[in-house]
């Protein structure tokens, strides 16, 4: 089963998703860059905190003290979000005040420089600045003030939503902005469907190019360019049943008219000069047949034929060799000469084969009696097939009319249809051949076959 691809959908996604994608990474640097700020902000704040009880430390009889009233660490611990701790201790006197059970940090403290981290106290992450007291005392004291991390993360929530909503209502709105556009950029198209749809199977004018965009007008031409090619074979495909209805009346009249003088006949030797003429009828509708078929086969519609690696001067040889016997019937020396015997090409051998059939029945009709039809294959410098006969020649008037389907140079003797040459034009055609109509040194006609390659051995394929 084929899978049927949405061009919307396609250009949706390939839209709409760097676009979320690009809003999840703002997002994420968003979050760290609130982070680091609100940390840094939040810590300031508690720096300060602890910088107010160094103020409080005192040395009372070679002792360290702090002195905090009820009211001063009430004010100190204020927060109607968060918790406050603190702690105040010597390195050998010990606990001072504060909260006993708030672990000190495991980071070594450094005079001047405030030590930050992130402890468990009492079943609750709090952030902790810790900072030795500066000045000359007995002992060193160290002040650790802490406070849980309500205030950042509700500081941090306020900031992203701040910067993702407005964020999120703009990629809505692109988005449908987006989705409009693909809507009016795909109109011509669905327009271009519906008037195709419309019409008719014998309706194969070119399609209206008014207010197509310029992307899709490089479809438009191709259409039209495929419904130009397919009127112009579908005109000739009707010019040739035309034509060959015409042609195939007046032998089909002759042949039923001879049968009835027959059959008016009582005596067998009356009946034969009747019966002659049948022959030559059938004979001439078998010929013409065989040639309407063969002119069919290499029409513009069929066009999809298997080419195939081909000798062509087997090919030619084996064509020669069956028409000496039809050259003999008018004393006609029929020769074939090849520089090289191994020269292949890519084409359809029927074809090729009904070419130079054509070509030699020609040279055979039309050739004088007692004359020579030379077939020649060279390679200088591509590939040439020749047919040269000593005939009386082809007017140059007469030249260019002569590979039209059933035209026929006036005067002309025998009784073909005017369709050996256009066969031979249309599978030139299909080949990419070159045909080339010149005039014999005897002043008859040569014709040149020319391959646009020089000529290859199989090795070469």
């Amino acid at each position: 089963m084929i899978k049927v691809t949405s061009l919307k959908k396609a250009i949706v996604y390939r839209l709409i998703i760097p676009i979320i994608i690009f809003i999840i990474l703002e997002t994420a640097l968003s979050y760290f860059v609130t982070l680091h700020y609100v940390e840094k902000t939040y810590d300031r704040w508690l720096l300060d905190s602890a910088h107010s009880l160094v103020q409080e430390v005192k040395v009372i009889d070679n002792k360290v003290s702090v002195l905090l009233s009820d009211t001063a660490l009430e004010i100190f611990k204020w927060d109607d979000i968060d918790t406050t701790f603190f702690k105040i201790n010597a390195e050998m006197q010990g606990f001072i005040v504060g909260d006993l059970m708030l672990p000190a940090p495991t980071t070594t403290i450094i005079n001047g420089y405030p030590v930050y981290s992130n402890v468990n106290f009492d079943g609750n992450l709090i952030r902790m600045v810790s900072l030795q007291v500066p000045g000359t005392l007995p002992d060193k004291v160290f002040i650790h003030v802490a406070e849980t991390l309500n205030k950042r993360q509700d500081m941090i929530v306020d900031i992203l939503l701040a910067d993702l909503i407005p964020q999120i209502v703009l990629t809505l709105l692109i988005s449908l902005l987006i989705y409009e556009a693909i809507n009016h950029g795909l109109a011509p198209l669905h327009k271009l469907a519906d008037d195709i749809s419309k019409r008719s199977p014998s309706d194969l004018s070119p399609i209206s190019e008014s207010d197509v965009f310029t992307e899709v007008k490089s479809l438009t031409d191709t259409i039209n360019d495929l419904l130009r090619k397919l009127s112009t074979a579908i005109a000739s495909q009707q010019r040739f049943i035309a034509n060959a209805a015409h042609q195939l009346r007046t032998p089909l009249a002759g042949l039923k008219l001879q049968a009835e003088r027959a059959q008016k006949e009582e005596n067998v030797l009356a009946m034969k000069p009747a019966l002659s003429q049948i022959q030559n009828s059938a004979d001439r509708v078998s010929h013409l047949i065989t040639q309407l078929l063969a002119l069919a086969r290499s029409g513009p519609i069929e066009g999809c034929q298997q080419f195939e690696i081909i000798n062509l001067y087997e090919l030619a040889k084996n064509v020669c060799i069956e028409w000496i016997p039809r050259a003999l019937e008018k004393d006609i020396e029929l020769s074939f000469d090849a520089v090289e015997q191994t020269c292949f090409v890519k084409g359809d051998r029927v074809l090729l084969t009904e070419l130079l059939t054509n070509l030699l029945d020609n040279a055979i009709t039309y050739g004088d009696k007692q004359g020579n039809i030379q077939v020649r294959l060279t390679n200088q410098p591509n590939l040439c097939l020749s047919i040269e006969d000593d005939g009386p020649g082809i007017l140059d008037s007469e030249k260019d009319k002569i590979f039209e389907r059933f035209y026929r140079v006036p005067g002309s003797l025998g009784n073909g249809c005017g369709l050996g040459l256009a066969i031979v034009k249309e599978i030139a055609d299909l080949h990419q051949l070159k045909l080339l109509l010149l005039n014999s040194i005897s002043g008859g006609t040569r014709i040149d076959v020319e391959f646009d390659e020089i000529g290859k051995t199989l090795n070469d394929y």
